[in-house]
């Protein structure tokens, strides 16, 4: 899969159960242009890439949920990976890539890199 980078490339979860204040599903977007911190001194098309350790600090797609996750109590929350290459680091974190699943909302929501951050550099290791 493609190797995620600070081009771009979204993440989505869903359903994002928020209350609403009954429990309404919504689709949970992170950006990855957006994430913090990233691999500095490695970069895919001249872009940083993204580990384990890189965090999307605001989502959306929940804003309407005013009361927050029905799980975290959380709306608009962090999004990370929980899930990257074991076998390829990246400042000394595993690599994420497109596909790798994440936690949106804080832990709201389970989702996954839908699209990809750049077309050239494939991660095609465990």
């Amino acid at each position: 899969m493609f190797a995620n980078c600070q081009c771009g490339g979204t993440d989505q979860a869903l359903p994002d159960v928020c209350k609403t204040p009954v429990p309404v599903t919504y689709t949970n977007i992170a950006l990855g242009n957006t994430a913090i911190p990233r691999a500095n001194n490695i970069l895919i098309e001249n872009m940083p890439a993204h580990n384990l350790m890189t965090i999307t600090p605001i989502t959306n797609g929940d804003e309407a949920g005013v009361d927050g996750g029905v799980v975290s109590s959380t709306f608009m929350g962090p999004s990370r990976h929980t899930t990257g290459s074991v076998t390829v680091l990246m400042q000394g974190s595993p690599a994420t890539r497109m596909t790798s699943t994440t936690m949106q909302n804080s832990t709201n929501a389970v989702g996954a890199r839908i699209t990809p951050s750049q077309h050239i550099l494939m991660i095609l290791a465990t």
